[in-house]
């Protein structure tokens, strides 16, 4: 998948990784798509609630390497 800009929130913890994430899906167009890696084991939970508050499509949640990767559309 060819996201239109990536964030690295490893190593970051709740309430971090979302307003991060929140603040990068403002700088994108709708229907372009954020890639977000994080380390935090709740970014699971808090991006899909996230997503489903704000209008946007969860595409991909996944384990990546030693943390987790998200895909995030725009809506």
């Amino acid at each position: 998948m060819e996201a239109t800009q990536t964030l690295d929130a490893r190593g970051l913890t709740c309430p971090l990784p979302i307003l991060r994430t929140k603040k990068a899906l403002n700088n994108l167009q709708t229907g372009e798509l954020l890639r977000v890696f994080a380390t935090d084991p709740g970014s699971v939970n808090d991006m899909a609630a996230f997503c489903q508050q704000t209008g946007n499509t969860l595409v991909t949640s996944q384990k990546s390497g030693d943390g987790l990767e998200f895909f995030i559309r725009k809506g």
